[in-house]
């Protein structure tokens, strides 16, 4: 074979093995796909409420950011359109004891609250709940399931950047250009920490491949804005 030809067929070859590996390097991996914008500080037509047709009174937009301004029942809120594999980046803040969370695959007929299928990605003032100490409760942690690797939120009040990677099995929770979580969904050591949480009595959490991205608006006053996707197809990678 000619050397040129030679180095064609390893670059091709090098480039079928790496496709196979199940962690991929999203933080040097530039996606290919646009990015879409989710919410551009101006209008929530994008999301609605969850198992409603409309968005609920009381998400209000105020100063560029999608704000619950009187949690309650029915306030939690999803995404129009699902999603399978993608990069979804969000800024957010809460108030003082503040509590939300994100969660995607969401599936509303099978339960009552988006966290009966989603897993989530939390969002908490750390500071107001264990003593401050980081746990799988944290920021975001995979809520229950596996605690962040270190604590790099902001106080209440302050705006975080989040960054959530969804890729066939593989999912990282990023906090402020850090990553504080990764782990390959349905593995072994996945499912004995699902085990271990509140949700071995939930048997739809975590079994959907698809679904809405969802924010819990029930649980204090939080804050979102530069919401943005963009869809990861695993048949170019």
């Amino acid at each position: 074979m000619k050397p040129l030809l030679f180095g064609l067929a390893l670059l091709f070859f090098a480039g079928c093995q790496s496709g196979d590996n199940a962690e991929m390097d999203h933080e040097a991996m530039d996606m290919g796909h646009e990015w879409t914008v989710l919410f551009d500080g101006t209008s929530m037509d994008q999301f609605r409420g969850y198992r409603q047709e409309t968005m609920p009174a009381a998400w209000v937009i105020e100063d560029g950011a999608m704000f619950a301004s009187a949690p309650g029942s029915g306030m939690d809120i999803v995404t129009r359109e699902t999603f399978t594999n993608f990069e979804f980046e969000f800024e957010w803040k809460v108030a003082e004891g503040g509590n939300s969370g994100v969660m995607w695959h969401v599936d509303e007929s099978a339960g009552e609250t988006p966290w009966m299928t989603g897993p989530e990605y939390q969002l908490l003032d750390d500071a107001a709940f264990n003593d401050g100490v980081i746990g799988k409760n944290s920021a975001a942690s995979n809520y229950d399931v596996q605690a962040p690797s270190e604590a790099v939120n902001k106080p209440a009040g302050e705006w975080n950047k989040g960054r959530i990677v969804v890729d066939g099995n593989w999912v990282e929770h990023w906090l402020n250009d850090v990553k504080v979580v990764e782990y390959e969904k349905g593995s072994e050591s996945h499912q004995a920490a699902v085990a271990a949480s509140k949700w071995v009595n939930y048997p739809t959490y975590g079994t959907t491949s698809t679904g809405h991205i969802a924010f819990q608006g029930d649980h204090g006053e939080v804050w979102l804005r530069n919401l943005r996707i963009r869809v990861i197809d695993r048949n170019q990678e």
